[in-house]
């Protein structure tokens, strides 16, 4: 029998392991190298871009700036009284044509009047008073040639005569002031217009100014000189330099929107609104027309300002496809044939509904990039975003 001394596990000596040759290690890190450069120098995929085209600009599009504004009126006036009293009579409704000097309304003149009468007695006693004073003094006159009178007693009379004449002159004046209190009882129209807005009826009290607490009426009617109507528009700050006074236009009313109507450039209001970054610009309309109305929602498209020359039409492109910075901006426009991006400075015009009109800097065709173009850089790689 084997006994448990006998019982071995035979082990195989320990070998010392074999280093690799010198030249197979050199060669792996050759090798490495070589994969290093040459991955350093295999093209990039490049950043995935949404690529568009512009797309020419014509007809009236083209010029590119556009601004909203009303209707307005040049003349537009709200009649009431020059004094205080009560309506007895008014003459109009709306829409209503006068002509200028029409007689409005009246006011109750019953105490005017009876102003009026009693400065007239007043004057007719003084006018008297003054041909017997006249008559007096003539004849105290040919005494004094005739030295049949004193020096004070022509004296005397020459006074009694300037004071006929003075007091004529305070009772013609007061004539002439009741006569304006009797005229300012009627309202006339100023000019020839159509009734916009009937605000007082009559037996209301009418006045210049209300008084506080009180039911009085400041305002009549309001009357429109429809052939004074023009269109007031805000235009950014930033494409106020495109506006020229005579320069053409077109206006478009929203409750007509399919209405091209000729219009023209009167002036820009030499003045900027602060909160709203804007300049007002005063649009002439050509055509005269009923359905043209104050108020009026209006769309201005200007034409022919300086920067839309004939040889460079604009073009158009999504709003993502621009960098805007005022009235200029920023494209990548992709080089043909080429997967890498060129900067291109722009000229922007009008911006509506996710668009932008470029009037210079690229031309109709030329592809884009567009998307998150804060990453791209002039020569950057790009490829298409599927």
């Amino acid at each position: 029998m084997t006994g448990l001394d006998d019982l071995k596990i035979a082990r195989a000596p320990l070998q010392t392991p074999r280093r690799a040759p010198a030249w197979l290690a050199w060669g792996g890190a050759v090798l490495l190298g070589l994969s290093a450069a040459v991955y350093a120098g295999w093209p990039s995929p490049g950043l995935p871009v949404r690529i568009v085209t512009a797309e020419a600009v014509s007809g009236s599009a083209r010029a590119g700036l556009d601004a909203t504004g009303y209707v307005v009126a040049r003349r537009q006036a709200t009649l009431s009284a020059k004094i205080l009293g009560k309506l007895v009579e008014v003459n109009v409704e709306e829409g209503q044509h006068i002509a200028k000097g029409q007689i409005v309304a009246r006011l109750d003149d019953s105490n005017t009047a009876a102003s009026l009468r009693q400065a007239n007695a007043l004057a007719a006693q003084a006018r008297t008073g003054l041909a017997n004073a006249e008559a007096i003094f003539s004849r105290y006159r040919r005494l004094r040639a005739q030295d049949a009178i004193s020096g004070d007693a022509f004296e005397n009379q020459r006074l009694a005569y300037d004071t006929a004449r003075t007091q004529l002159g305070v009772a013609e004046a007061a004539v002439a002031l009741a006569q304006s209190y009797e005229n300012d009882t009627v309202i006339l129209a100023p000019f020839g217009g159509v009734v916009t807005e009937k605000s007082a009826q009559i037996g209301e009290i009418v006045a210049p100014a209300a008084a506080g607490g009180g039911f009085t009426r400041t305002g009549i009617a309001t009357i429109v000189d429809m052939d004074s109507l023009e269109v007031e528009v805000d235009v950014s700050e930033n494409y106020i330099d495109r506006v020229r006074a005579g320069s053409d236009a077109h206006v478009r009313l929203d409750a007509y929107p399919d209405w091209d109507i000729p219009a023209s450039v009167i002036a820009v209001v030499p003045t900027a609104d602060q909160s709203k970054g804007t300049v007002k610009v005063r649009i002439a309309i050509s055509a005269k027309d009923a359905r043209i109305l104050p108020q009026m929602g209006a769309r201005v498209t200007f034409q022919g300002f300086p920067g839309a020359a004939e040889t460079n039409p604009a073009v158009q492109v999504p709003a993502d496809a621009v960098k805007i910075a005022g009235s200029t901006g920023t494209v990548y426009r992709i080089a043909d044939g080429g997967d890498r991006v060129e900067a291109r400075q722009v000229r922007v015009g009008a911006q509506a509904a996710g668009t932008v009109t470029l009037l210079a800097g690229i031309a109709a065709g030329d592809r884009l990039a567009a998307g998150d173009l804060a990453r791209l850089t002039d020569g950057a790689r790009v490829r298409p975003n599927p």
